[in-house]
């Protein structure tokens, strides 16, 4: 996995769990005021908490802020993004 991301760069930045910003954003996948799905260079990264919307999308540069309250961050398995979470797991509850 680290011979993936050699070269690539991200860095996420939580503000007190209020604020989250985001670069190496390609895409947003989904979003709701409960989670996010957003491709990033590292993978597909899940984001879900309470209220949240986004302040800021900028996907030229890569940059994505989120506020609201963030209860957890975590990067899904390459190929996994219908897993059963996220966009594909809320068509098919």
């Amino acid at each position: 996995m680290i011979e993936q991301s050699k070269g690539k760069r991200q860095e996420l930045h939580l503000l007190q769990r209020k604020l989250l910003e985001i670069n190496g954003v390609l895409n947003v996948e989904s979003f709701d005021s409960e989670e996010f799905l957003l491709q990033t260079e590292l993978g597909h990264l899940t984001i879900r908490g309470q209220n949240l919307h986004i302040k800021n999308l900028n996907l030229e540069q890569g940059q994505v802020s989120i506020e609201g309250l963030v209860n957890s961050l975590s990067y899904l398995d390459p190929g996994s993004k219908s897993s059963g979470k996220g966009l594909m797991g809320k068509l098919f509850r």
